[in-house]
């Protein structure tokens, strides 16, 4: 059985292991196909797994919508769920990129419809564009922490002398 610890500065009990779903989906034209995604994901929590890692680029969105029925046939109150956002889901879209509060909030909405849950437990800024300031970013998951939609937020793939600077807003 695999151990149990908080996340970061929060009481939020995560298994010591995070499962990882990029592989979760065939869009690309390669990974696991559902049945054999579901079973990873029934071993994974057989043996005290409780934390997913997704984001909505994987798959263009079909890794997230795998984990999404898994997790209503499963319980989804038991599991820990992160997902990101940050990259290109529509490249004729100019605005479907970004860390800027419209493509903040139509992710989110999309990753809340994909997962069919209401909420995200962590939301993740897939990487930093340097274009957004990132007091809009951060106000902009502030907005979704303050409304329930996402209970804690994190970033990767990002510099530290902006995730210094965002803490201290």
């Amino acid at each position: 059985m695999l151990n149990y610890r908080l996340l970061g500065s929060s009481g939020l009990r995560v298994s010591e292991l995070c499962l990882g779903t990029m592989s979760f989906g065939d869009e690309w034209g390669f990974g696991a196909d559902e049945a054999t995604s579901h079973e990873v994901l029934d071993a994974y929590a057989d043996a005290g797994g409780n934390f997913l890692d997704t984001a909505n680029k994987y798959h263009n969105g079909q890794t997230e919508e795998i984990c999404g029925r898994w997790l209503t046939e499963k319980g989804r109150d038991r599991f820990v769920v992160a997902t990101k956002y940050t990259l290109c889901m529509d490249h004729d879209d100019p605005n479907a990129a970004g860390n800027h509060r419209k493509n903040l909030r139509r992710s989110v909405e999309h990753s809340l419809e994909r997962l069919q849950t209401d909420y995200i437990d962590l939301l993740w800024v897939h990487a930093w564009d340097r274009f957004t300031p990132f007091e809009e970013t951060m106000r902009g998951l502030d907005d979704l922490v303050t409304s329930g939609k996402v209970h804690y937020i994190g970033v990767s793939d990002t510099p530290a002398w902006v995730v210094s600077a965002s803490n201290v807003l």
